[in-house]
């Protein structure tokens, strides 16, 4: 139990063309299109060495209404198999995002997971928070952090609005970038038009990046992009799919 009474919970053994990271040096990022910790997502072995650590902090604040600790469960499951441990830390709600406690822990991570669920709930928990600072920080200093579906989109500014694809305002880890998760699925977006819109709603030179399930849209420590996974990453620039694909994300 962390200060606070926080539950911390322990998995078994113009032209959008400059875009600005927070401050000096940052880790790894990688923006995962959904169906995190499962076969396929090759990326995580090497996220896990960025880390330079064999634990992952798992925070599965979108997840708040939708079981958070199973959540970490797989999270554990998976990532024993790559033989790390995952820590739990239960920031549901604004009251956790403010915990002293909890942004200690954040601080002091070196791979931190934000997990699928809601986005609206994710950036309505985090914005402005002690927490989100923590994140900030150790990232600013090479923590390496991860967001899948709901995570990678509240990573950028401006991000995409699920409720029907038009943007709106982000966290901002990474800006003059919008990701749309689940990339292909014709489940999460049936006929396409959420994607439309925000592709078409995009401002001129901000690339828009569909990511499929189980594939990572990755920033290396020293600004360069790469994806890996089971799928393959599509930018659209102005309106259209780019021709230069990720090296329209170079800056």
């Amino acid at each position: 139990m962390l200060p606070g009474g926080k539950q911390l919970v322990r998995g078994p053994p113009g032209r959008h063309d400059t875009m600005a990271a927070v401050d000096g040096a940052p880790g790894t990022l990688a923006l995962v299109g959904g169906g995190e910790w499962s076969e396929g997502c090759t990326f995580d072995a090497g996220l896990l060495a960025a880390s330079g650590g064999d634990e992952v902090l798992v925070l599965p604040t979108a997840a708040a209404y939708e079981r958070p600790e199973r959540s970490v469960v797989v999270a554990a499951e998976w990532f024993e198999r790559l033989g790390a441990r995952v820590e739990g830390l239960m920031v549901v709600g604004r009251a956790d995002a403010e915990d002293d406690g909890a942004a200690a822990v954040v601080r002091k991570a070196r791979f931190i997971y934000l997990g699928s669920g809601s986005p609206l709930h994710l950036r309505s928990v985090l914005k402005g928070s002690k927490v989100w600072a923590a994140l900030q920080a150790a990232w600013r200093e090479g923590a390496v952090v991860a967001g899948a579906s709901a995570g990678a989109m509240v990573l950028t500014d401006p991000m995409v609005d699920p409720r029907g694809g038009a943007l709106t305002v982000g966290l901002g880890l990474i800006e003059g970038l919008a990701v749309v998760p689940h990339f292909g699925d014709t489940h999460e977006d049936a006929h396409g038009e959420k994607l439309h819109r925000s592709v078409a709603l995009a401002p001129a030179g901000l690339p828009v990046a569909g990511i499929p399930d189980r594939t990572a849209l990755i920033r290396e420590a020293d600004g360069t992009w790469r994806s890996e996974g089971a799928g393959s990453v599509v930018v659209f620039v102005d309106g259209a799919r780019s021709a230069d694909g990720l090296a329209a994300l170079a800056g």
